[in-house]
């Protein structure tokens, strides 16, 4: 559709809108793929300015913008790029620049000279990096004939951090006015632009310093020398008439608990590109609802146009279909068209998809802040999440890590100044994910005595461009103003001010820390730690004020199973073998050194070493890096377990927690629930044990036995078998339970009694089944008769020290097995499925089997892929069928091989 179109309500142009619209939704569910864009408003002649660009440093360039800008220049010798990309990306992607996540190859890079784990963010750049000049992008286009007659757009939607641009010549934008690299710039060039003939944009930008608000991956990894600088978002034409549509958002209202009805408030942007003033008629259209206003606009003015339900009372739905998170029920979404009209002529239109649901939040009696999704509540259990450590975008691995987001049962994905695409909220969207999101920590974010008047424009406006882009989406459940640390409040309440302005739908928390402020006090939520290495049962012994055995880690407390912990880890996430030689290289596979260290983190965290000793005594020292694999990921299991289970048990005197982190941004030994190559291991198959929807769990604290429910409805006729192994697997214990379990609930059903004679190490098997005998929810745990006890006195903010370890050695005295396996593959869709049946024949436990699917014997392991459940262990004669789904393509024309590996398997 063009500028020229006429509007013919609702017959014609939103009936033809709706009908696409839906369609195009439908076929994305059905084929469960991620959509291309769902939420994208629709830009009319959108020309996404992509390939075919160029790149060079303004060392190696004497001519200026207004001659780069033009056909006469010759960008010779210039490195190839595609957009979006930082510089350094393009320098590794050409091949100037070797792979940076290999070994330590990154301190090879010109320009890395600061210190092994220091935060690159708050350090200059030496004065001879290649990156400590500007850069130039270049590209030439064609622009479409059509554009002639309209007016045309020119879109930045990410830039880092200042910049130059011109187009054909003629200079658009200055470095005084670009500058931010968390906002977002559209410039009317249709006086600039050739419409049917060949143009060239110059765009000269610059690196950030340690004193802008920039992009930082703080102590989670290294930093590229660059620090990020390009243009790192899409970059695209776009038209309109002479007046453009932007932002469409639909907030809604519940009468809650009810949920009957829902009072909805639409709004969007209007821009007049024109210097003269301009009348027109807004309209828009939410299935059969139809709803319009008059508008007037000024000569150049964008005003933001509201239609709420008292206004409009067709805005008032009954009985709509809620968006939930995805454990909660159908994250619904509904289509919303709009477009304004002139003369009876469309300037400019868009079509969205909207959720309508309400997020409430208060703080409770143990000071936590709980949530509320339509009034009903939830647990907040997610992950910390990081973009690429070049941010580079990819939209087939943003799919596959929400699917694993899913199949672990998390609701919910933090970015911490990680502001992410598109594409990425549209699957949020979509997929019943919940986000929360704000300001990182740790650099100049939160140097506000620091900044000057720029950088409050630049916060001011980086803010405001944010809010725009993210409130229309569903799948936002908070932002937060600070990290570490609370804005002041003069900066509080201007971040507050343009929330209320721009109508943010959702909860707003001063910072992630449990600091109060004199504007909003209380935040409800704590950042104490841990985040290195701890033993299970450190979550389960830290209580709330005024209740018993209650630890003083630092002045907030601990990092316990209660209130919101916005960010917390059991430490580091050694992945399998396979990942490990894949980043360090065979040369320093074993034992570990200065490049696996270099793989860790920064700051406090810059070796495993603490992880490590744990390891030696529990479970014995290592001889090999497959040993110490092996191990690794025997602990990660139990800990990450025992960190979501503790917060699963103790709801809603605990109301969230963040596993810090969810994912790399580049080959990493800690901080993950799964690996920068995709490899799920024991974190992963941790997390999703621990959240399985009826879940039996064993308290390490008192020995007990409670079953929670995460479900939404109930559970009647419940059996739960508990049952005490020795290492022989001679039966010491067993007892079972009738019972049922309550929508979203968490009982207590009885405590362990004292066992004599238990060997050193022993089992505890829980299983749950419904009323026909089916196996509904399990666990199972290896124990020690040694007490593990933590030196609380000595807790710093990122750890509590282990003062005597579980003892687990005697593992290595289990019997080698063999087991029977077999297995066979299908098609479905576009994945493959391999179904694997697994049985211990033997009289001795299969611990810890770990199952891979490979292309074809001794191919590659499949990445990524999502098992049912892994790293399991069988009981004398107990059979297993699993499966495991991955992309078809990936397997090509070789047959898959499942390869079985374990503790004490043959």
């Amino acid at each position: 559709m063009n500028s020229t179109a006429r509007l013919a309500f609702p017959k014609h142009l939103f009936a033809l809108l709706w009908l696409v619209s839906f369609l195009s939704a439908q076929s994305v569910l059905a084929a469960n793929t991620p959509p291309s864009k769902p939420g994208t408003p629709a830009s009319p002649d959108k020309l996404a300015l992509r390939e075919h660009w160029t790149l060079q440093s303004s060392a190696k360039v004497d001519a200026k913008g207004e001659i780069i800008s033009t056909p006469a220049f010759v960008p010779r010798g210039w490195h190839d790029a595609t957009i979006p990309t930082t510089v350094v990306a393009a320098l590794v992607k050409d091949k100037t620049l070797p792979d940076p996540f290999f070994a330590m190859n990154l301190r090879q890079f010109p320009g890395v000279t600061y210190p092994v784990g220091g935060n690159f963010s708050n350090i200059a750049m030496q004065t001879d990096s290649p990156y400590a000049v500007s850069w130039w992008y270049r590209k030439q286009f064609a622009a479409p004939a059509t554009y002639a007659g309209k007016t045309v757009w020119l879109n930045f939607k990410g830039i880092n951090y200042r910049a130059n641009i011109w187009l054909n010549g003629k200079q658009i934008a200055n470095s005084d006015n670009i500058a931010g690299a968390w906002r977002t710039y559209e410039f009317n060039v249709t006086d600039a632009v050739k419409a049917g003939r060949e143009n060239v944009l110059a765009v000269q930008v610059f690196a950030p310093t340690e004193s802008d608000l920039a992009i930082t991956f703080v102590d989670w990894n290294p930093a590229p020398p660059d620090k990020n600088m390009g243009l790192w978002r899409e970059v695209y034409l776009s038209t309109s008439g002479p007046v453009a549509l932007r932002y469409p958002t639909v907030v809604s209202r519940l009468n809650l608990p009810a949920n009957d009805s829902a009072q909805l408030t639409v709004t969007a942007q209007l821009k007049n590109a024109t210097n003269q003033l301009v009348k027109g008629k807004l309209e828009g259209k939410i299935e059969k609802v139809l709803f319009e206003q008059e508008v007037e606009l000024a000569a150049n003015e964008t005003k933001d146009v509201t239609f709420t339900a008292d206004r409009f009372p067709q805005l008032v739905f009954s009985n709509p279909r809620l968006w939930w998170p995805a454990q909660m029920g159908k994250p619904n979404l509904y289509p919303l068209n709009i477009a304004f009209e002139i003369n009876g002529v469309v300037s400019d239109y868009s079509q969205t998809r909207f959720g309508i649901r309400q997020v409430t939040s208060e703080i409770n009696e143990t000071g936590g802040r709980a949530f509320h999704i339509n009034g009903k509540n939830i647990l907040i259990r997610g992950g910390g999440w990081t973009p690429d450590m070049m941010l580079r975008e990819n939209s087939q691995r943003l799919y596959d890590e929400f699917r694993y987001v899913r199949d672990m049962g998390l609701n919910t994905v933090r970015l911490e100044g990680k502001l992410e695409t598109q594409e990425f909220f549209d699957i949020a969207d979509h997929q019943g994910i919940l986000v929360m999101a704000g300001w990182c920590c740790c650099d100049f974010w939160e140097r506000w005595t620091r900044w000057k008047p720029q950088d409050f424009e630049i916060a001011q406006q980086s803010l405001r461009d944010q809010i725009y882009r993210l409130r229309s989406h569903p799948s936002m459940v908070m932002w937060l103003n600070g990290s570490d640390n609370p804005p002041p409040p003069d900066v509080e309440q201007m971040y507050l001010d343009i929330e209320k302005q721009l109508l943010w739908p959702n909860p707003v928390v001063s910072s992630a820390t449990g600091k109060a402020t004199t504007v909003t006090g209380n935040s409800g939520v704590k950042m104490s730690g841990p985040y290195e290495y701890i033993a299970p049962s450190y979550w389960e012994q830290d209580t709330p004020a005024g209740q018993p055995n209650r630890k003083l880690c630092n002045p907030g407390g601990c990092g316990g199973a209660y209130g919101f912990n916005s960010e917390t880890s059991m430490g580091p996430a050694v992945p399998p073998l396979d990942s490990i030689r894949a980043m360090v290289g065979k040369d320093h596979l074993w034992p570990i050194d200065e490049v696996w260290n270099y793989h860790a983190g920064g700051g406090e965290f810059k070796t495993i070493k603490v992880f490590s000793d744990a390891l030696a005594n529990r479970y014995g020292k290592s001889d090999s890096a497959e040993d110490f694999a092996t191990k690794s990921q025997l602990q990660t299991y139990e800990g990450v377990r025992a960190m979501y289970e503790a917060y699963s048990r103790n709801k809603y005197q605990s109301t969230g927690v963040i596993q810090w982190m969810l994912n790399n941004a580049w080959p990493s030994m800690i901080w993950h629930l799964y690996d920068y190559y995709l490899r799920p291991a024991g974190g992963y198959f941790g997390a999703k044990r621990a959240m399985e929807a009826l879940h039996p769990v064993y308290g390490y604290d008192d020995h007990s036995i409670w079953l929670v429910s995460s479900q939404y409805e109930n559970a009647s006729n419940l059996k739960l078998t508990t049952k005490i192994y020795n290492l022989d697997m001679t039966e010491k214990f067993s007892q079972e339970n009738k019972l049922d379990a309550p929508s979203d609930s968490t009982a207590k059903i009885f405590t362990l009694p004292d066992v004599a004679d238990l060997s050193p190490t022993y089992f505890l098997v829980l299983r749950l089944e419904n009323a026909g005998g089916t196996l509904v929810g399990s666990n199972f745990y290896w124990l020690s008769t040694k007490s593990e006890t933590l030196d609380w006195a000595k807790s710093t903010w990122w750890m509590t020290p282990t003062d005597s370890f579980a003892d687990y050695t005697a593992l290595a005295q289990l019997p080698k097995v063999k087991l029977k396996v077999t297995q066979h593959t299908e098609r479905k869709g576009e994945d493959s499925i391999t179904h694997v049946t697994i049985e211990n024949p033997t009289n001795n436990l299969a611990f810890f089997v770990r199952l891979k699917v490979d292309k074809g014997v001794k191919g590659e392991e499949i990445l990524p892929v999502v098992w049912e459940d892994n790293y399991i262990s069988l009981l004398p004669g107990e059979k297993r069928e699993v499966s495991a789904t991955y992309r078809a393509s990936d397997l090509g024309t070789a047959k898959a091989a499942v390869e079985v590996s374990g503790w004490n398997v043959q």
